[in-house]
């Protein structure tokens, strides 16, 4: 029930753990998962004290138990052990503190814990974090490499190592965290995390040497497999050896089968690459050679041609052609020049038998009035008009005598 409170009317310290008291006893028992962070069996103390860790988020709870419920188990369970707890959530009000009180304590087995890696692997599957489509390429040739492995382990060796033969300019950001136990989640989660937000880091790398199941489990939590799976870097996942595949293998762009396999696949070589240059540089020799080789038949082929030989053949056979046709046209036009010329000369012979002209040169005239009119009968006359007489050359004007006979 909420309380009503103010500033002026406040509940003491010891109302309000004895309220929260009361509300956690109304609690039940609950079965509780977790991973054993520390443990105390004091010699001769009836009571067992615990700290059971959520292996995935920062967070842990006192336990306690009586010793013949921990005694039950004590031989298969110890500090690092994942177990499930039958327990009754306690308020101690002095301290204000939460505790569980363990009824039972059961060891979690290999079997289960595949069990659930199973179930979990269906579950990330079908949202699709291990889709082909959505994994990202690896740079050829990164300049920065990002390296999450445990300190000074053999992992980080093998990386470092490896890379750096392969091609020694290799640049590393190592990030030393906790490869397992109950804080190792968290501080794999913050350096990938980290790592991922440097623009400059190429690829990142998640290494860790072989192990037994639980040793692995870091690498197959939810919360790492969905910063992997969020990561804008590509992520290579070497984890164990061949056979382990923790689900981070799933998620990862690229699942390296051990370190040292991580490095070959993220550095090229630097021998191989100058073998590749060189023998892309002989292919590309030989491609411009045969290609110039080509070149230099087909201009040989183009230069022993006729035309390119002797240029100037098709000239003067084309010139001989149409000199040919010159000639030939000259003749033609001079025999139709010919036959206008006997046709014209004919006409005029014609023309000149048949003018007047040619009459008036055989000693006939033309006479005309003054108004031009040609006299052709005597009565058109009149006595003492004066007419114009032509002659062939010339004319002159004669005057017309009427005279009557008597």
């Amino acid at each position: 029930m909420a309380l009503n409170t103010s500033a002026e009317a406040p509940l003491p310290v010891g109302e309000v753990s004895r309220l929260i008291g009361g509300w956690i006893d109304r609690l039940g028992a609950v079965w509780v998962e977790g991973q054993i962070t520390q443990l105390s069996r004091r010699p001769g103390a009836g009571v067992v004290f615990l700290t059971l860790r959520d292996p995935s988020h920062d967070i842990s709870v006192s336990v306690t138990c009586y010793r013949q419920v921990f005694d039950a188990v004590a031989d298969v369970v110890s500090e690092g052990a994942r177990v499930v707890v039958l327990a009754k959530p306690e308020w101690y009000a002095p301290r204000g503190q939460l505790s569980l009180r363990a009824a039972e304590i059961r060891p979690v087995g290999v079997g289960e814990l595949l069990a659930r890696l199973e179930q979990l692997k269906k579950s990330l599957a079908a949202e699709g974090l291990f889709a082909a489509d959505r994994k990202k390429p690896l740079p050829f040739l990164p300049q920065l490499v990002g390296l999450v492995c445990g300190r000074a382990s053999a992992a980080e060796r093998d990386v470092l190592e490896n890379a750096r033969h392969r091609w020694p300019a290799v640049r590393f950001e190592v990030r030393n965290v906790a490869v397992q136990g109950v804080h190792a989640v968290p501080q794999v989660v913050q350096a990938v995390k980290e790592l991922d937000a440097r623009d400059e880091v190429d690829v990142i790398i998640v290494a860790r040497g072989g192990g037994s199941v639980e040793d692995l489990l870091p690498f197959s939590d939810e919360e790492l497999v969905r910063t992997v799976a969020g990561c804008r870097t590509p992520v290579v996942s070497a984890i164990g050896h061949e056979p382990d595949t923790p689900l981070l293998d799933y998620v990862a762009d690229l699942r390296a089968s051990t370190p040292t396999d991580a490095a070959k696949k993220v550095v090229p070589d630097v021998g191989e690459e100058v073998e590749r240059v060189r023998m892309l540089r002989d292919r590309a020799r030989r491609c411009v050679r045969g290609a110039v080789e080509r070149e230099e038949r087909g201009l040989a082929h183009t230069l022993a041609r006729p035309s390119i030989q002797d240029p100037h053949r098709m000239v003067d056979e084309r010139a001989d052609h149409v000199a040919s046709l010159v000639e030939r046209a000259h003749r033609t036009l001079g025999h139709l020049l010919d036959r206008a010329d006997s046709e014209l000369t004919h006409t005029h012979a014609r023309v000149v038998a048949l003018s007047p002209a040619a009459t008036l040169k055989r000693g006939y005239a033309v006479l005309q009035r003054s108004d031009g009119h040609v006299v052709r009968d005597p009565e058109e006359v009149t006595g003492d008009e004066v007419l114009r007489a032509r002659v062939s050359e010339g004319e002159f004007t004669v005057r017309v005598d009427v005279r009557t006979d008597a």
